[in-house]
């Protein structure tokens, strides 16, 4: 049986210190992504698991999405890393958080990852922090943002513009890595400079 979102969703958020609007994001901005990010990684979904956690009120489901780490970008998150996120399916009951990400084994990303275990979806702006890679017409891999739009410029993220103009070539999935990197240095090294 399907339950709806609210109806499972607000009496936990409550109850875990949340309001109503947690789904309603600000998308972040390149340098806010690489800055609040604990973690950042490109890797590929190896399982999801399910699993009631909490009594009574704060009685809920919550699945882990397990990766295989390809590259780490900022943090140590190991060979092998999981999220916690609030949300999923156990003997036919479901619980779904609007905006958030929906991942399947075999998925290949880049994620943001914050909060992870305390926070109900431990990404960066929800669906902002996942980027989902995925080959373009050329047989490169290109990146899609949270809204599944084709990633042409970093510093368009969180403005109002189009991420992905049609006139602009897509960003490789290199290139997306390469930004990162140059900003996690950047950002070290500001912080370095600080009393």
């Amino acid at each position: 049986m399907k339950k709806p979102f609210g109806f499972l969703l607000f009496p936990a958020l409550f109850s875990l210190g949340f309001v109503a609007t947690a789904t309603t994001v600000i998308p972040p901005t390149f340098d806010e992504l690489v800055s609040r990010a604990e973690v950042i990684f490109e890797g590929e979904v190896t399982g999801l698991q399910s699993q009631w956690i909490g009594a009574g009120a704060e009685h809920r489901i919550v699945t882990f999405v397990t990766f295989k780490i390809d590259e780490t970008l900022k943090g140590n998150p190991g060979a092998s890393y999981s999220i916690r996120m609030l949300g999923g399916t156990i003997d036919g009951q479901t619980m779904e958080v609007s905006d958030a990400p929906k991942f399947k084994v075999g998925d290949h990303d880049v994620l943001f990852v914050e909060n992870n275990g305390s926070q109900f979806i431990p990404l960066v702006g929800i669906q902002h922090g996942r980027f989902h890679v995925q080959k373009d017409q050329s047989g490169r891999d290109s990146v899609l943002t949270g809204e599944g739009q084709l990633l042409a410029d970093v510093n368009q993220l969180g403005t109002d513009e189009k991420v992905a103009a049609p006139t602009k070539t897509a960003l490789s999935l290199q290139n997306f890595k390469s930004a990162i990197q140059t900003r996690v240095r950047q950002q070290q090294q500001a912080n370095a400079k600080q009393p």
